[in-house]
């Protein structure tokens, strides 16, 4: 089993965990090493194992309680493990750094290297933590491990303000995005293509779903200073069975990413609205097939305000989805923080300046302390 020092420079324990590969349902290799250096590195916290989920949390009777989370997996490797290091000017950063470059320096191992290396070295706590790393956040959400804590072990999650290591180049991302999507079809009558006019073209009915979103003006919301920018967008488009035929079915699928002062049924009633003109003329039939809901920042929450603080008063939205969003339902105010670049997670080339991973440890290092 590979072995962590979690007392060790937070850029070497990042390395260390980026050379574990654990792709998402083949965690169980880094779990090993993030328990086993939890119960012999840290003091004053009860460690319990979950499926391939880490939990470890302290009881000093401190009266705040800050929740740390991290997922432990990551997406497929793209021939980029082990890491490797690399100095200079870089392009899309913009500064002249140190680079880590591997599968998880961004997404998210750099971020749980922060938590553990703080779980380890942390002296004089104003609060109690609590540490969840889990399992399965890349994949489908029924396999999620968060999820699976959120059922089996909800009173794991109690805390005063939750931080998610999810990167954010080292600002306070707060709450995060709602997103639905709903399939719009349209039905018709097949016909041969030279008789065009003895059917009725499906596809062409969706013309008018297609000039509604063009026109879309999407909605920007202020919420605890953190600007939300909505969109509606075509995400894919099906119809037809042959070239010569008039398709008597089609059908295009929308994804409205909105923000977390709209629930997901007043989301989906916007929706409708949107394309009342075709429902209502019957065009065109809408069914919603997947929803989340978004997260409110919660910034003015004591202890979420105090972080901001810390943070220099650096912070913003969040576009897109996270599982900020499972602490906001629990009514736990929920940022995201952590080091590197979101646009870089996913990539072959992704990579995280050491310089980062060092300033979110002292960043937090000052809001944990007393």
């Amino acid at each position: 089993m590979p072995q962590l020092d979690l007392s060790a420079d937070p850029v070497e324990l990042t390395a260390a965990l980026v050379d574990i590969e654990s792709v998402s349902r083949d965690e169980s290799l880094i779990a090993d090493a993030v328990e086993a250096a939890l119960r012999a590195q840290t003091s004053g916290f009860d460690v319990v194992r979950h499926g391939n989920c880490v939990l470890a949390r302290t009881d000093r009777g401190l009266p705040t309680r800050v929740l740390l989370a991290g997922h432990l997996d990551t997406v497929p490797i793209a021939g980029n493990v082990p890491h490797r290091r690399g100095s200079g000017f870089d392009e899309h950063y913009g500064i002249d750094d140190e680079f880590l470059h591997g599968c998880g320096t961004t997404d998210m191992k750099s971020g749980d290297a922060v938590f553990l290396h703080l779980a380890a070295t942390l002296e004089n706590p104003a609060h109690d933590l609590t540490l969840v790393f889990y399992d399965c956040e890349e994949i489908a959400a029924e396999f999620n491990g968060l999820g699976h804590i959120q059922r089996d072990l909800p009173h794991w999650l109690a805390a005063d303000v939750a931080i998610l290591g999810e990167p954010t180049s080292g600002l306070i991302e707060a709450g995060c995005q709602g997103t639905l999507r709903v399939r719009l079809t349209a039905g018709g009558t097949r016909a041969h293509s030279a008789r065009s006019w003895m059917g009725d073209n499906a596809v062409h009915k969706l013309g008018d779903v297609l000039t509604t979103l063009a026109s879309y003006q999407p909605r920007r919301v202020d919420i605890d200073g953190c600007e939300y920018r909505e969109g509606l967008s075509a995400v894919a488009i099906g119809g037809g069975v042959a070239g010569n035929v008039i398709p008597d079915a089609a059908h295009v699928d929308v994804n409205f990413r909105f923000a977390p002062d709209r629930s997901i049924d007043t989301a989906l009633a916007h929706v409708r609205e949107v394309f009342a003109a075709q429902l209502d003329s019957g065009s065109v039939t809408l069914e919603l097939t997947d929803a989340a809901a978004g997260a409110l920042p919660g910034l003015a929450h004591p202890a979420a305000a105090a972080l901001v603080a810390a943070a220099s008063g650096r912070f913003r939205a969040k576009f897109g989805w996270t599982d900020v969003s499972r602490f906001s339902a629990l009514g736990i105010p929920a940022v995201n923080l952590g080091p590197g670049d979101p646009s870089l997670a996913h990539r072959a080339d992704e990579r995280v300046p050491t310089s980062q991973i060092r300033e979110v440890t002292d960043l937090l290092r000052g809001y944990l302390s007393a």
